[in-house]
């Protein structure tokens, strides 16, 4: 634990939204109420690739409380260039359905019922054209064109939010350095199960149109953002957001884009407003999935120490894929964190187009995906070294000295950073050293049933991620604090964590400070809950506008009370000579009547610091049937500075789900190819984890105390989870014998494995 005594940061403290959560009183945008509100509801294509011979409307347009029926054909003009995907090329609603449940029409009228019944009233007839599925197929120089705006299937890489972002990693001399190695290995892997995390809330979005700018109320995470997003698909057409409570974020419902931009088009053709609700089924089909990711690779260690990689990496962004460039270059930074010694790389990443449902930000965000794939291709390596795996992680992760290319392709050099200590405790904690026999050799065995143990390292330097700006603001007359900044809440206390940083710095108890409704029309900029980025980034801003608030309070009262600031305090409310204590001066007295004090407060993007996980895990495997179960999980961290135990503790449980075990072993839509469905429509064919199938999941956290920020803390949060599915797989091969590597891992895997398939 820390050794500075604070009276808030490091303390146990109730979140403010936490009564209303629980007692049903917190208010979503589905409970939003809005004058002549229509409902959209879209007709979806039953084709993965099919272009539309003929379309009648008619019928749909003449139903009772219809107000608008929209296809390719009858475009409002104001919307004539809105596209989807990034860049924005592709109509929203155009003449060909690039996958099963792709939007072909759209219906906004008085309620779902009648806007269902419409789009059972349109008659079409598709032109079934060729599909493709796979990178590797969609990449062949005969592959069908997913969409003819992206020659090749291949999405081009353009500057995306004022970024280019990085496609290719290239340092020192590949070549060189393979001749260098003492032991290489070249091998595939891949990692797609187009995971959908199934947030508790279904995405739902309300937008209208003021002739200038649009309006949104979205169950997004990231209102600011979420704008831009949507401006940059509108040709420049300005975005304000509103946010009430999010119910679960797991990433995929920052954008929305299709969602968001079917409401837009109803909304401007109509000039009322408009809200698409996504219904469960919706929700697990056709809403944001996780990326696929295809590694092709070799690696080479000299002196146990990763020396050289070189491959292409396939990044699978589905029909649509609104930040595909942002997560490739994310990903390719990430491999530098875990691999911090190693000065040679050439690593191409390409952002592939296939006919399966669209693709998007998800918890992992680039990096979890392909060190899923690259993590388990470096264990053989190191198997074939003889090298205990913990050692290996020890040797090779970054530390201050090391550096990196970030998503931007700039530099940045390591600083303040050693986890060794750590990975140290954590491996203790989890009896690493009685607990592993060696490579592919189990921990123990039963009968047909043998246990194995597995380990992981992750790291993202994304805790630095983006400027975030925040005021804080000082009423006299009621003694309560204001904190203005834009942070959704999407279910981690994010937004009661940054009431600590301005109570800490102005001394104030933690319920006179209030956390103002997430507007982007009233709230400074800020990028909002994505990776791990907040604790670092938009802590730092509170921080800083508090101290401002803070600054002027104390000189207006110094100027009163003719005493220089230093000799002032400033504590609960009250300013104090520091040598009077127990005589209070009300800030009334030196604060003019009708006027509040306003401190502001900014970071700027800074790569230079990761966080990190190692994470621990055991598992059972059957043999004979190839059932696997997950018996035991130890994640281990250095946050830097604890903000909030049960905070803290909540991520580390929160990533076991959506993340690690779900991606590792549980969590799988089944995509029939031939025709491009996805046949599992509901929580009970989807494959997912139950509550019974959560294991004891215990921590090591340390806490280090870097001078990155006032309060020193890193931040944890998107990577809680990441290490875990490269982990499961190391662990499944120890206790087979045989290396096994397939996400997820299935029965049938694991008997091909052992040769009994």
């Amino acid at each position: 634990m820390s050794s500075i005594e604070y009276r808030h940061i490091g303390k146990n403290a109730q979140r403010v939204d936490a009564v209303d959560i629980v007692t049903g009183g917190a208010t979503f945008v589905n409970d939003y109420k809005m004058k002549d509100l229509l409902y959209a509801k879209a007709l979806r294509s039953s084709h993965a690739h099919a272009r539309i011979k003929k379309i009648d409307i008619s019928k749909a347009e003449a139903l009772e409380g219809v107000r608008a029926v929209l296809y390719y054909g009858n475009i409002p003009k104001e919307c004539e260039g809105w596209g989807l995907s990034t860049p924005p090329a592709v109509p929203v609603l155009g003449r060909e359905a690039s996958y099963v449940g792709d939007a072909v029409a759209l219906v906004a009228a008085e309620t779902e019922q009648i806007a269902e019944m419409a789009c059972d009233l349109i008659e079409i007839e598709y032109e079934v054209l060729p599909a493709v599925f796979s990178t590797v197929d969609a990449v062949k120089p005969d592959a069908p064109v997913v969409h003819e705006e992206f020659e090749s299937n291949i999405l081009p890489n353009v500057p995306f939010i004022g970024e280019d972002m990085m496609d290719h990693l290239v340092r020192g001399d590949v070549e060189k350095a393979f001749a260098e190695c003492d032991i290489i290995v070249e091998g595939e892997n891949e990692y797609n199960s187009l995971g959908c995390p199934m947030a508790m809330e279904p995405p739902c979005v309300i937008m209208t149109y003021e002739e200038t700018r649009m309006k949104a109320w979205a169950s997004t995470q990231v209102a600011k953002m979420f704008g831009n997003s949507c401006t940059s698909r509108m040709r420049g057409m300005p975005v304000d957001t509103t946010v009430f409570n999010v119910g679960g974020g797991f990433g995929n419902k920052a954008s929305m884009q299709c969602t968001t931009m079917y409401s837009a088009l109803l909304a401007v053709a109509t000039r009322q407003p408009v809200k698409m609700n996504m219904t469960k089924t919706e929700q697990l089909l056709v809403h944001d999935q996780r990326i696929g990711m295809y590694l092709k690779c070799r690696l080479g260690l000299k002196d146990g120490i990763v020396h050289a990689v070189q491959g292409t990496c396939y990044l699978d962004c589905g029909s649509y894929n609104d930040c595909g460039q942002w997560q490739m270059g994310v990903g390719l930074g990430e491999c530098q964190v875990a691999f911090g010694k190693c000065q040679n790389w050439d690593i191409e990443g390409k952002l592939v187009m296939t006919n399966h449902v669209q693709t998007g930000a998800v918890r992992g965000f680039g990096g979890q995906e392909i060190k899923a794939t690259l993590m388990p291709l470096a264990m053989q390596a190191v198997e074939k070294a003889g090298i205990d795996p913990v050692e290996f992680c020890m040797k090779n992760f970054a530390q201050t000295g090391d550096g990196w290319y970030w998503r931007e392709r700039k530099w940045y050099d390591c600083r303040e950073q050693d986890y060794v200590p750590a990975m140290e405790a954590a491996a203790e904690k989890f009896r690493w050293k009685d607990r592993w026999k060696g490579w592919n050799q189990p921990t123990s065995v039963n009968g047909s049933k043998a246990t194995g143990v597995g380990v992981s390292v992750h790291g993202n330097a994304d805790v630095g991620e983006d400027a975030s700006e925040a005021y804080v603001r000082f009423e006299p007359i009621t003694g309560n604090v204001y904190l203005h900044a834009g942070l959704a809440e999407q279910g981690n206390g994010e937004r009661s964590n940054l009431r600590k940083f301005a109570a800490e710095v102005l001394d104030m108890p933690l319920e006179k400070v209030y956390v103002t409704p997430l507007n982007s029309e009233s709230n400074p900029m800020d990028a909002g809950p994505i990776g791990s980025r907040c604790t670092l980034t938009l802590g730092t801003a509170v921080t800083r506008a508090a101290e401002d608030a803070l600054e002027q309070i104390l000189k207006l009262a110094a100027d009163t009370l003719h005493a220089s600031p230093h000799d002032l305090r400033f504590h609960d409310g009250m300013v104090y000579y520091k040598n009077r204590p127990q005589e209070p001066h009300h800030p009334m007295e030196f604060i003019p009547f009708g006027s509040s004090i306003t401190g502001f407060g900014r970071y700027l993007s800074n790569y230079s610091k990761s966080n990190f996980n190692i994470y621990f895990c055991e598992v059972e495997v059957d043999r004979e049937t190839g059932e696997t179960k997950l018996l035991d999980v130890l994640v281990g961290t250095d946050v830097g500075q604890i903000i909030d135990p049960r905070a803290l503790n909540m991520q580390v449980h929160g990533g076991f789900g959506a993340a690690a075990a779900d991606t590792g072993l549980m969590d799988e839509n089944v995509l029939d190819r031939p025709s491009g469905h996805v046949m599992t429509g509901n929580m009970i064919d989807y494959k997912w984890r139950t509550f019974n199938d959560f294991p004891p999941i215990d921590s090591v956290i340390l806490e280090s105390l870097p001078e990155i920020s006032r309060f020193k803390a890193t931040g944890f949060g998107e990577i809680s989870g990441a290490p875990g599915p490269a982990a499961m797989m190391m662990a499944i091969s120890n206790a087979i014998g045989v290396d096994y590597c397939e996400y997820p891992a299935s029965r049938e895997g694991i008997l091909k494995a052992l040769g009994k398939l």
